[in-house]
């Protein structure tokens, strides 16, 4: 009767006794035969941030008033936190859309690494981003990446690994057993000497799962500075400063017309100069 708001949402409200049921407050297991009167007191969200809004420019793929699709660029911080306070995404949202101060995370329903491109969807109103995060749930949304690794890939696969924090850096993800499923499909693109150029597909989205997937079989990405670098750095010829990840596609259902979208980005700078320096070589030892 409140699709505006998540389950969690209105859940965490019953246990907080912000939900009533004929006068009487229930709990989340109590259920309703008909005819009773709920009284729901609404209260706004604890992740609506007060942060700043700053003037930072954003490359909009797309926007209507539901929604906006940005080109994040390498660099750009997601969301605030320690020694990241300011120049984030959701600092930038708080300035060229306001209204998504009212929102959880600032309409912000999924996140790139820092040093990872790409496409990401943003909510603009309550209806949309409860939508859009039940599309993620429910694994409508579909989010493909370019990546290039380290080795020879002759064919496609999929690693179902779980993901859980890693028990000595918390800031990492490792794969246990005790872990969220987490389900990466990839494919080749191209095979380079020593590297191949991959798209991975997310059946899941656990953080850095590309990243430790790509780990977990033996193949870090290119550039990688916390998952498997220091075994291959020495042996690529080709120094790259970040993960070699871009967002490449992104597609959804629309939370208001429910028709299914779908946008595309190209590789930033840095990444097609590489790809452009492996072609060239390649193309240089086969004659």
């Amino acid at each position: 009767m409140l699709p505006e708001f998540s389950r969690n949402r209105i859940q965490n409200w019953i246990r907080a006794r912000k939900i009533s049921v004929d006068e009487a407050f229930g709990t989340t297991k109590m259920k309703v035969m008909g005819g009773e009167s709920v009284r729901v007191e609404i209260e706004p969200d604890p992740n609506a941030t007060p942060d700043a809004p700053e003037a930072i420019p954003l490359d909009v793929v797309y926007e209507d008033a539901a929604l906006m699709v940005i080109n994040k660029p390498v660099g750009l911080v997601v969301h605030p936190g320690n020694g990241n306070r300011h120049g984030t995404l959701l600092n930038a949202l708080l300035y060229w859309v306001p209204q998504v101060a009212e929102l959880p995370r600032a309409g912000i329903v999924h996140r790139l690494d820092k040093d990872t491109s790409g496409l990401m969807v943003v909510a603009k109103t309550l209806e949309a981003h409860t939508d859009l995060v039940r599309q993620l749930q429910a694994r409508t949304v579909k989010r493909e990446y370019l990546a290039l690794v380290y080795g020879e890939i002759d064919r496609s696969g999929t690693v179902n690994a779980p993901l859980a924090r890693d028990l000595y850096n918390r800031t990492k993800r490792t794969v246990h057993a005790m872990g969220k499923e987490a389900v990466t499909h990839y494919e080749r693109v191209q095979r380079f000497p020593g590297m191949t150029l991959l798209r991975c597909k997310l059946e899941t989205g656990r953080t850095h799962q590309i990243r430790v997937h790509m780990q977990h079989i033996g193949h870090p990405l290119v550039g990688e500075q916390i998952y498997g670098v220091s075994r291959r750095s020495g042996r690529n010829r080709y120094p790259f400063p970040r993960q070699a990840l871009h967002a490449e596609r992104l597609g959804l259902i629309h939370p208001v017309t429910r028709e299914f979208m779908q946008w595309e980005c190209p590789l930033p700078a840095d990444f097609a100069s590489l790809l452009n320096a492996l072609r060239a070589d390649a193309t240089w030892a086969a004659n």
